[in-house]
C-alpha cells in the first residue's frame, strides 16, 4: 500500500513560492512522498525565519548553516544538513529571490598567489577544472615553505637548492604521489616565472623522479569476464538499460569515464553512424559508432531516460534531480556491475584496456588501436604489444643449449 503524501501548510516569508517549488519537484522527477518532505522542510524552514523576522533573501550561507544547528540541536534526526536545502535555495536562486553567493576574496599571500596561479591554468593552459584544482592543492605545502616571518610571500630569493630539498622531502612523505607533485611544482615555478615573481626559469631544476616506461602489464577483462559483466545488468529496469549501455560504451570503443559522462545528445550521429568524443584537452575526435552500441543506446532512451531528464547529456542519474552523469558516477556503475558479477574491484580505465587487447586479439594493428584509443604518442599504444603472446613469440630467441 502505496502512502498518500503530506503536504505541508507554508506560512511566513516563504509561502509566496511553495506553489512554484512544488510544481518544479514533480517537474525534476521526485516522487509525490518526496516533494512533499521538502516541502515540509520548506515549511519547517519559514517558520524558524519568521520568528526571527527574516525574508527569503536572507538565506545566506552563514544562515542556513544557523538554522541546522539549531534543527540538530532541537533533536531533528532527517534533514540535518544544508545539502537537504538544494533544491529550494536552487530554486529561490532561479527566481532572483536569493542571491548567487560569490566566493570569499582570497586572503593571505598563499591564496592571493593560488587564486591567479588557478586562474592562469585554466584560461592560458586550458586545463581541465579537477586538474587545476589538483595542482593549486599540491602547489600549496610547496608555497608554505616560501613564507617570511612577517607573513609575506618570497620567491624572489628562491634557488634551485630549495626547490630540489622540498621535492626529495615530499617525495620521500609521498612516494605514491612522487611524480604528481614534481608535475605540480614545475608548473607553479612556470607560473611563476611567466609572471615575473622568479626571475630564472627553476622548472628545470625539479629532479625527475627514478621511474621506468612499459614496465606494466595492461589487465583488460577476459571475453567470459565481459559477457558475466554485461549479463549483470537489469535491462527490464531503466537503472540496468542506462548501465547495460554504459558498460557496452566502455567495453567496445575503449572511452574514458569521463567521456562517457560528457557525451551529449547531439553527439551521436546517427545517419552517419559515428560519435563524437569530447576528450582531454578540449579534444573532440569522431568514432564509429558499433551496430551493438548504437542498440544499447537506443534502448536506453526509448526505455530508461527519463522524460524529465535536464540538459542535454545521453546518461543521467537514475533519482530525481535528473541531471547529467559525473566521470564518477560512472566509474561507480563499472564498480557496482564488476562486484554484481563476482570480478572484484574493476575500474572504468581496466574497460579501456579490455577494448584495446580485444582489438589487438582480433587483428587490429597497434597504429589502428592507437587512433580508436585517441592516444597521442605511439610509445603509449605499445604498452599493449607486451599482450600479443603470438606476435612476441615469433621475436623470441631459441634459449641456448641441447635442449633448443
Amino acid at each position: 500500500m502505496v502512502s498518500e503524501p503530506y503536504w505541508a501548510k507554508v506560512r511566513g516569508p516563504l509561502a509566496a513560492y511553495v506553489a512554484g517549488f512544488r510544481d518544479q519537484l514533480l517537474r525534476l522527477g521526485y516522487t509525490p512522498l518526496t516533494a512533499a518532505g521538502h516541502v515540509r522542510l520548506m515549511a519547517h524552514l519559514s517558520k524558524w525565519l519568521a520568528g526571527r523576522g527574516l525574508t527569503a533573501s536572507a538565506l545566506t550561507t552563514a544562515t542556513v548553516q544557523a538554522y541546522f544547528a539549531q534543527r540538530r540541536a532541537a533533536g531533528y534526526v532527517n534533514e540535518r544538513t544544508p545539502r537537504a536545502l538544494a533544491p529550494l535555495l536552487a530554486y529561490l536562486r532561479e527566481l532572483d529571490v536569493v542571491a548567487v553567493e560569490q566566493p570569499p576574496a582570497p586572503s593571505g599571500p598563499i591564496e592571493v598567489f593560488l587564486r591567479r596561479y588557478q586562474e592562469y591554468l585554466l584560461a592560458e593552459r586550458g586545463l581541465a577544472a579537477s586538474t587545476a584544482g589538483l595542482d593549486v592543492r599540491l602547489a600549496r605545502p610547496f608555497l608554505a615553505t616560501r613564507v617570511r616571518a612577517d607573513g609575506q610571500l618570497d620567491l624572489a630569493g628562491l634557488g634551485a637548492g630549495e626547490v630540489a630539498a622540498f621535492v626529495v622531502a615530499q617525495s620521500r612523505q609521498q612516494p605514491r604521489s612522487a611524480k604528481r607533485i614534481v608535475t605540480a611544482v614545475r608548473s607553479v615555478l612556470r607560473f611563476a616565472h611567466v609572471a615575473g615573481l622568479i626571475d630564472q626559469p627553476l622548472a628545470e631544476a625539479v629532479p625527475s623522479p627514478a621511474g621506468w616506461t612499459l614496465t606494466s602489464l595492461p589487465k583488460g577483462l577476459s571475453p567470459t569476464q565481459v559477457a558475466a559483466l554485461l549479463a549483470g545488468c537489469d535491462r527490464t529496469r531503466a537503472t540496468g538499460c542506462r548501465d547495460f549501455a554504459i558498460l557496452t560504451m566502455l567495453v567496445r570503443l575503449g572511452l574514458r569515464a569521463g567521456e562517457v559522462a560528457a557525451l551529449a545528445l547531439e553527439d551521436v550521429d546517427w545517419r552517419r553512424g559515428e560519435l563524437i568524443v569530447r576528450g582531454k584537452g578540449h579534444r573532440e575526435d569522431r568514432l564509429p559508432l558499433p551496430a551493438d552500441v548504437g542498440q544499447a543506446i537506443v534502448a536506453y532512451l526509448q526505455h530508461g531516460r527519463p522524460a524529465a531528464a535536464s540538459g542535454r547529456t545521453v546518461f543521467v542519474r537514475a533519482q530525481a534531480p535528473y541531471r547529467a552523469l559525473t566521470s564518477n558516477a560512472v566509474t561507480t556503475v563499472v564498480l557496482t556491475a564488476a562486484r554484481r558479477a563476482g570480478l572484484g574491484e574493476v575500474a572504468a580505465h581496466r574497460l579501456r584496456h579490455t577494448a584495446a587487447t580485444a582489438m589487438l586479439h582480433a587483428g587490429v594493428s597497434l597504429a589502428e588501436i592507437g587512433q580508436v584509443l585517441r592516444h597521442r604518442r605511439a610509445l603509449t599504444t605499445a604498452l599493449y604489444a607486451k599482450v600479443d603472446v603470438a606476435g612476441l613469440r615469433v621475436l623470441a630467441r631459441p634459449w641456448p643449449g641441447a635442449a633448443a
